[in-house]
């Protein structure tokens, strides 16, 4: 058996497949105030299902990595998609904020399969040295479902009401499955018997996490996604509570700042070949903590208007797109026979990380907006760190 030749159309679908995740928490963003009044919550309790689909997220996908490595992707990958729909009908039909709270971890571990599979089929089709150019200009298609995500959610709320957000992202998920069962080949050429096996399973883990660059390249990943999650768990609440915007607008505004990850992944695929990933990495890292201390000093200063907000986190999404496919590229590259069970376990801190952060956020919302800064500068400043500490001098190009 041999992997799938590369192709624009298997990057085309890859690429909504990995957008599942994203789409899932930012379609429905405008709707979280008037999930508040609807189910009689508070803002924490609303946030929940945005963490607790994190937490679901980072769980799926230690089982789905290593069952790829073993099965296949493909087989694994419908199994996935078969879940997330099963529970984004009952996502629609949840009488309660509780069991959407309950519905929306079981959407999470069936969407995880898209990123964590996803990103092993790029290592697998088009090796260690194109992945990361791959992955960036993935990246930046898959920037259109939050560029465009919460302008159409806000959109849908106001004009059918919360539910429909799930109805599309149930239309999404049953295209994606006709798509994979049609078009997608079977890419895992390097079947590994022992994945599943607990004890091969623990060494593999262990075996990534004492590679000190495997171990920078995910915490720079995973800082760098959880400032960007702060916002998107605090954003609604900040700017359309606390400064007026009506879901519409909200959803525009938040489009806005996702067109910086945009940028940055495009820029970060046309000069990966010419830079390095890791010069990329580190430049975007730096970035972005200079992007966070600027809105956390806007906040401390007592400016706090919506421009505040925006211009600095649209730099920090920027850094986002140089860091985030960088690093993916650059920690899978030397394991290609366990490329599931490391993009997994990269996925799992990167999602555990980020669903503590919007825990963190979303009581802080209770205090002020400043909870929303005071995360993101946190975040962005760590991920140069960790680049600092762990990768930097250890061989990196």
């Amino acid at each position: 058996m041999t992997a799938p030749p590369p192709s624009f159309g298997l990057a085309v679908l890859l690429t909504t497949l990995v957008a599942l995740g994203p789409l899932s928490t930012d379609l429905y963003l405008p709707a979280l105030p008037t999930l508040a009044r609807v189910f009689a919550s508070d803002a924490a309790g609303v946030q929940l299902t945005l963490s607790v689909f994190l937490a679901g997220f980072a769980v799926g996908q230690l089982f789905y990595g290593p069952l790829s490595d073993r099965f296949g992707r493909r087989p694994v990958m419908l199994g996935g998609l078969a879940i997330y729909c099963l529970a984004t009908v009952g996502c629609v039909f949840a009488p309660s904020i509780d069991a959407l709270i309950a519905a929306r971890f079981v959407q999470a571990i069936g969407a995880c399969a898209g990123p964590v599979l996803g990103r092993a089929v790029v290592r697998d089709v088009w090796g260690a040295t194109e992945s990361a150019r791959i992955i960036a200009y993935m990246g930046g298609a898959m920037a259109i479902a939050p560029l465009l995500g919460p302008t159409l959610g806000g959109f849908l709320t106001v004009l059918f009401g919360w539910q429909s957000n799930f109805v599309v992202l149930l239309i999404v998920a049953v295209c994606q499955g006709v798509a994979v069962a049609c078009l997608l080949r079977e890419s895992n050429v390097h079947r590994h018997p022992g994945a599943t096996n607990p004890r091969q399973l623990l060494a593999s883990f262990r075996q990534l996490l004492a590679d000190r660059r495997y171990l920078g390249y995910v915490l720079s990943f995973s800082f760098s996604y959880s400032a960007l999650f702060a916002f998107i768990s605090a954003s609604s609440f900040v700017l359309v509570d606390r400064h007026g915007l009506t879901p519409q607008v909200y959803g525009m505004c938040f489009g806005l700042v996702v067109a910086g990850y945009l940028l940055g992944s495009i820029a970060s695929g046309r000069l990966v070949r010419r830079l390095g990933g890791d010069t990329l990495l580190a430049g975007g890292a730096c970035l972005g903590a200079v992007a966070g201390a600027v809105m956390a000093s806007l906040e401390l200063a007592g400016v706090r208007n919506i421009a505040a907000i925006l211009g600095p986190m649209f730099f920090c999404t920027v850094a986002t797109g140089l860091v985030m496919p960088n690093a993916i590229a650059r920690a899978l590259a030397p394991y290609p026979t366990i490329a599931g069970s490391a993009s997994a376990l990269m996925g799992f801190v990167q999602m555990t990380m980020a669903a503590l952060v919007g825990i963190a956020v979303g009581h802080g919302l209770a205090g002020g907006g400043g909870a929303l800064a005071a995360g993101v500068a946190i975040c962005t400043a760590l991920a140069p760190l960790s680049w600092l500490l762990l990768i930097r001098g250890r061989g990196g190009n």
